[in-house]
């Protein structure tokens, strides 16, 4: 079993900044990708952004130029660099993390609000 546990949300004003983590815990022997997803009120839930074990990295085009995601793989831990927030960036935040292409586990969400 996979344990993700994410932090970092919170309310920022717009133009502001904030980082989010998600480490990943348990029965874990690699990691094949970790993504950040988000969904708003009712919204489906979307790719943010995708990185895989090699750091190929694919972004939405909405998030393009202001948010970066990262991993530290002996931490097995992913990061969302998230500059330049708007109100249209109000969601919450999922992390995923794929131990294999058909082997995934999703974190409990962190909720960013972006509202002055």
């Amino acid at each position: 079993q996979v344990q993700l546990v994410e932090s970092g949300g919170g309310l920022v004003q717009p133009g502001g900044s904030l980082r989010l983590s998600c480490a990943a815990s348990g029965s874990i022997f690699s990691i094949y990708a970790m993504g950040w997803y988000r969904q708003a009120p009712g919204k489906q839930r979307e790719l943010v952004a995708h990185i895989t074990g090699g750091g190929t990295t694919n972004y939405a085009d909405s998030v393009k130029g202001r948010f970066t995601i990262s991993r530290d793989n002996a931490k097995n831990t992913v990061y969302l660099q998230m500059n330049s927030l708007k109100p249209e960036d109000t969601a919450v935040y999922y992390c995923n993390v794929e131990i294999s292409p058909l082997d995934d586990y999703w974190g409990q969400g962190t909720q960013v609000t972006v509202s002055s």
